[in-house]
């Protein structure tokens, strides 16, 4: 088991300037701008126009004449036939005009298309500056939209940022950075990965059973409900975290396998080195910190396999980070602890073993710590804050990511307490 402290907490981002773009971004889009804006622009009709013009507005007058009424136009529904003399009010052959009013609608198509490639060259001038720097781009909307997205970091409309799909296997990569910020009281998961974690048990979500040897569906259903059950017990439940008694997760471990039942109960009564309870249970001192607010962030995942001895072999690694602030009237600093458990569980069947029925035989347990103080042995985790002054024995073991679930937990890596690069 190793326990970590933390290098130092996440910077933040404070520059407020807009965003720098690519010369070539603001090259093309000036360009484009006045190549639109000239080809767009009204020009002076040439004098072989203007004589044209004056052509068919007389030869319109005379048909109008001759026709008793005022001189008009007729285009569209309810024109004269094309090929009909004056009286029918259209002195023009068949497609005569065609050819104007048409260049004329492609005039104000290819006008369209040129105002349509302005917008396209905004547009992707607006997607650079979004790009480079979204918070200052947001901002400059009405509204006040720009606060909201450098404050909630594009969260939804909830104010919380939006969860990770359930993890279904191992992450090849430690996960990247979390959203920018430092933990508040109002956002303790501010600056972690965390923010982006499922709240509590709902985390824990179950594979699909199935049979597996001569344990049944439902048999093996049910072992994945008890290793659940621990889980939440043992490390979400508000009694445990607060010291108490994990009283449900003894209802879950076989009894009689005194090397793990009966060394958490002498743990939990004598902690000492040789007999740790965080080695199953995570547990804070209230004198000391406290919870902020009533979520702890989960991740993980639970797989099942058929064991040796006519059994179902129910594998689980999750983390757990816990946000914390001291215990003393008016603390306002947020700091955070993170817990990655490992477990292997076995449920086998009592008509071949003796077994208490219902109960699961721990064949494996491990855990990581980041951020609770090395050398302590008193049965609680003890997380640093950052206005903290040194204390206990300085790390020795490596610097670790408490966030990077892409390796599985070594058993026989060194017991050393290392530092957490973030928490």
């Amino acid at each position: 088991m190793t326990t970590q402290e933390p290098a130092g907490g996440p910077e933040r981002d404070d520059a407020d300037g807009p965003p720098s773009l690519p010369d070539e971004v603001w090259e093309r889009f000036i360009a484009d701008s006045e190549q639109a804006i000239r080809d767009s622009a009204p020009k002076e009709p040439s004098a072989r126009a203007r004589m044209v013009t004056a052509r068919l507005r007389e030869l319109d007058e005379a048909a109008a004449r001759q026709a008793g009424g005022p001189a008009r136009r007729r285009f569209g529904r309810g024109a004269g036939k094309a090929g009909r003399g004056p009286a029918g009010g259209s002195w023009q052959p068949e497609g005569w005009r065609t050819g104007p009013v048409r260049q004329e609608a492609n005039g104000r198509a290819g006008r369209r298309r040129r105002g349509a490639g302005v917008l396209g060259v905004l547009a992707a001038v607006s997607v650079a500056v979004v790009a480079v720097s979204p918070g200052w781009a947001l901002s400059h909307l009405p509204g006040g939209l720009g606060d909201r997205f450098t404050d909630r970091d594009a969260r939804g409309a909830a104010g919380t940022a939006p969860s990770l799909p359930p993890e279904t296997a191992r992450p090849t990569a430690p996960p990247a950075a979390g959203f920018p910020g430092v933990p508040t009281l109002d956002r303790p998961f501010a600056g972690s990965p965390a923010e982006r974690y499922a709240d509590g048990a709902e985390g824990i979500t179950l594979p699909e059973a199935t049979a597996v040897g001569s344990l049944s569906k439902d048999r093996v259903a049910f072992a994945l409900r008890q290793a659940r059950r621990l889980l939440v017990d043992a490390n979400l439940d508000p009694v445990t975290l607060r010291g108490g008694h994990p009283d449900e997760s003894f209802e879950v471990l076989e009894p009689r396998q005194e090397d793990v039942a009966g060394l958490l109960r002498t743990a939990l009564r004598e902690p000492d080195e040789d007999h740790d309870p965080l080695w199953m249970f995570s547990r804070f001192d209230p004198d000391e910190v406290r919870l902020v607010g009533d979520v702890v962030k989960t991740r993980g995942r639970m797989t099942f396999e058929a064991g040796r001895r006519a059994s179902v072999v129910v594998h689980a690694d999750y983390t757990f980070v816990y946000p914390l602030a001291k215990a003393g009237p008016g603390a306002t600093e947020v700091t955070r602890t993170i817990v990655r458990r490992v477990l292997d569980l076995e449920l086998s069947d009592p008509s071949a073993y003796r077994v208490t029925p219902g109960r699961l035989v721990v064949t494996r347990f491990d855990q990581s710590t980041g951020n609770s103080a090395c050398g302590v042995h008193d049965g609680y985790l003890h997380p640093r804050f950052a206005g903290d002054a040194p204390a206990g024995p300085t790390p020795t073991g490596p610097a670790t990511d408490p966030y990077d679930r892409s390796q599985d937990l070594d058993p026989d890596r060194p017991v050393e307490c290392g530092t957490a690069t973030r928490t």
